[in-house]
């Protein structure tokens, strides 16, 4: 049986439920209100105005098998508007998935529970993504989107045809990213992109009204999308709406007018109902209104019947698709199964074995973003699920390969994605790439746009995915383009963010060697800070991966060591030149390259002691502020770097201004030692 033809016979078992759906839609009202209360904390009036839209798509549209919640080819479903959560854990309940259990629910917003105030990936299945920040659950939908009809590209209809669904609110539409990421759908075409927009007209102010005026509609119509809009309490209306949507050519948004916090007398309509619980008296009036005579956290018998046979309706789709999978050829077959799991390719270790040697041999005296090309026309060729990107940067990031052709609308067998002036909504793709599985996303723009991009890669930290930004220009060394691109705090700012490895090598053979570190964690977010000015080679070939322990010895001042010089990237050919400029005076120095700090602070502390060493003192060396390095400087120790914004003039003229240099470092150890 063809993929197509299954999809059609089971949209014919899921003709409808052998209750009224109204009924089931209460249930979710009615699980979401008592959560609520009993955590005394949520915010029951998105559960209650949607709940109509998500068991027509629950009971009519979505692909899914609650008994096997990572099957590849299941529809996504995201609730963008993660303050909503309650929808989707009484819906997983519902439905039947095995660990979101009455005792889950009743245990809402409580530590250790899988039902968190916002969803979390990882916490519950089924849950696709993190969301709760507006904005973000739509635009990473756009990367599920766009990952499944890439790997429909590479695998065909007969394993990859599913759709992404995203509950969405005014605020997720409000937030700048949005505009980024329906753009980017929109003219990719990502016709298996439905947004169903939670069309209700409050805000936690008060009426929109209040903050907005603008028609979402020809807004979205003007990216390209398809736009209607419904009542979103009429279910023969939302049903018809996706259907259409599911035949379209184009992204479909299905604005759903609802009334917030439905069935509750006093509070529906109203912000009253958007954060906080209903309370003990209005639950029961709101109980009475719509004829929901179970008392608190029960589901009539019949009524959770009805709604476990709809979440069972796709099992037969689960199986017909694993036949599918097991007539493939081997080669394909055991292709889909490494890259859908996220594994490297056996042949990668040998290859970066082998370009080692060839860097060692050869000696390039490249900026590190050009190291980092010739890396990835080294690893990509091994690793074809790397996808490469840039915010329209791409000559300047050097982020494309000859062989990645770019993606399009016309052909998504590529892999390069011209992203555009995007970075936001770029890094929230990624994330979606990553976290439908089948490739690792890399992209690329300068360090100092990261504040752009910086909620994204938090959150794909926060979720453990393996997304890595490729951040250029990393310093004052960009040189002319002055303060404004110069980036001074960043590489503090994500070295902060807990789970994200930032790299900074210092030549093309640490380059090599962080790209392998990224490709390697699973998960875990990666930086790779890279330069635009051209350095000289400062390692000899080794067999080993020594950036893996974050920081080591790269040149050792012998027993008599009094000073410990430590650098990172750029800054670590100047450390070099103030040794020799010291040991002419008869002081012996060791030099420590940093190209990453997080994974030095997860070293056993022996070792860590051991590569810091204990000199008479220690000095920091980086283009950027000190903030990173305090907790390796005692107090006799000193830090040579950034302490307030750049200038625009050439890059030598820079590190000379602001006292970045040899002869800075090596005043600094005579008077460290005087």
């Amino acid at each position: 049986m063809s993929a197509k033809q299954d999809e059609k016979n089971l949209q014919s078992e899921k003709s409808g439920a052998s209750l009224p759906l109204q009924q089931m839609a209460n249930a979710i009202r009615a699980l979401s209100m008592d959560a609520v209360q009993a955590a005394n904390s949520g915010h029951p009036g998105l559960p209650m105005g949607a709940a109509d839209i998500a068991t027509v798509l629950y009971t009519k549209f979505l692909k899914i098998d609650p008994l096997s919640p990572e099957w590849p080819d299941r529809d996504r479903f995201v609730l963008s508007a993660g303050h909503g959560s309650m929808l989707q854990y009484a819906l997983h309940y519902l439905v039947g998935f095995a660990d979101m259990t009455l005792e889950e629910i009743k245990n809402f917003r409580q530590l250790g529970a899988r039902t968190a105030g916002h969803p979390e990936y990882g916490h519950a299945a089924g849950i696709e993504t993190t969301t709760g920040p507006l904005g973000q659950g739509i635009s990473t939908a756009v990367g599920m989107a766009l990952a499944e009809r890439m790997m429909n590209a590479r695998f065909s209809d007969e394993l990859v045809d599913h759709y992404t669904y995203v509950l969405a609110s005014d605020g997720d539409l409000m937030e700048g990213i949005s505009h980024e990421a329906i753009s980017i759908a929109g003219h990719l075409k990502l016709s298996k992109l439905i947004v169903l927009y939670d069309d209700n007209e409050i805000s936690i102010d008060g009426p929109l009204s209040l903050s907005e005026s603008g028609d979402a509609l020809k807004r979205f119509e003007a990216a390209g999308w398809d736009a209607v809009r419904i009542d979103g309490h009429d279910f023969d209306a939302i049903e018809t709406a996706i259907t259409a949507a599911r035949k379209s050519d184009k992204p479909s948004l299905i604005a759903c007018r609802t009334v917030i916090g439905y069935g509750s007398p006093n509070k529906q309509g109203t912000s009253g109902s958007h954060g906080a619980p209903l309370g003990e008296d209005e639950i029961a009036l709101t109980r009475e209104a719509l004829g929901w005579k179970a008392g608190s956290f029960e589901v009539p018998s019949d009524l959770l019947d009805a709604w476990r046979v709809a979440g069972r309706a796709h099992a037969s789709s689960r199986k017909a698709w694993e036949d599918r999978m097991q007539a493939q050829p081997a080669e394909m077959r055991n292709r889909f199964e490494r890259v859908t799991a996220g594994t490297l390719p056996s042949a990668l270790d040998e290859a970066v074995d082998s370009y080692k040697k060839q860097l060692a041999e050869e000696k390039p005296k490249w900026a590190t973003r050009k190291s980092s090309e010739e890396v990835l026309k080294a690893l990509v060729p091994h690793v074809p699920e790397m996808i490469g990107g840039s915010a329209d940067l791409t000559g300047s990031n050097n982020t494309k390969t000859p062989e990645q052709a770019p993606i399009s609308a016309d052909d998504f067998s590529g892999g390069f994605i011209h992203w555009g002036v995007r970075e936001h909504g770029m890094a929230a793709a990624m994330n979606g790439m990553a976290l439908h599985g089948g490739f690792i996303p890399y992209s690329g723009t300068f360090l100092v746009f990261a504040d752009y991009s910086r909620p994204a890669i938090r959150l794909s930290a926060l979720m453990e995915q393996r997304t890595i930004h490729v951040l250029t220009h990393d310093s004052i060394g960009l040189g002319e383009d002055g303060p404004t691109h110069q980036p001074v705090e960043h590489l503090a700012a994500l070295r902060a963010i807990p789970n994200v490895n930032v790299f900074r090598p210092a030549d093309a053979i640490e380059t090599l060697e962080c790209w392998q570190l990224a490709l390697q964690a699973e998960k875990t977010t990666s930086v790779l800070a890279l330069t635009r000015q051209g350095l000289p080679m400062v390692r000899d070939y080794e067999e080993r991966n020594l950036c893996a322990l974050g920081a080591y010895e790269l040149a050792s001042g012998g027993a008599d060591a009094e000073v410990t010089l430590m650098a990172s990237g750029s800054e670590v050919e100047i450390a070099l030149q103030a040794r020799d400029m010291l040991k002419q005076d008869g002081i012996h120095a060791r030099v420590v390259s940093f190209p990453c700090m997080d994974l030095f602070e997860k070293q056993p502390a022996a070792v860590k002691a051991d590569i810091l060493g204990n000199t008479k003192i220690r000095i920091a060396v980086e283009a950027a502020i000190q903030m990173s390095w305090d907790r390796y400087l005692r107090e006799q120790d000193c830090f040579i770097g950034m302490e307030a914004f750049g200038a625009s003039a050439p890059a030598n003229q820079l590190f000379e201004h602001f006292g970045i240099t040899a002869e800075a470092i090596a005043e600094a150890a005579r008077k460290g030692l005087a």
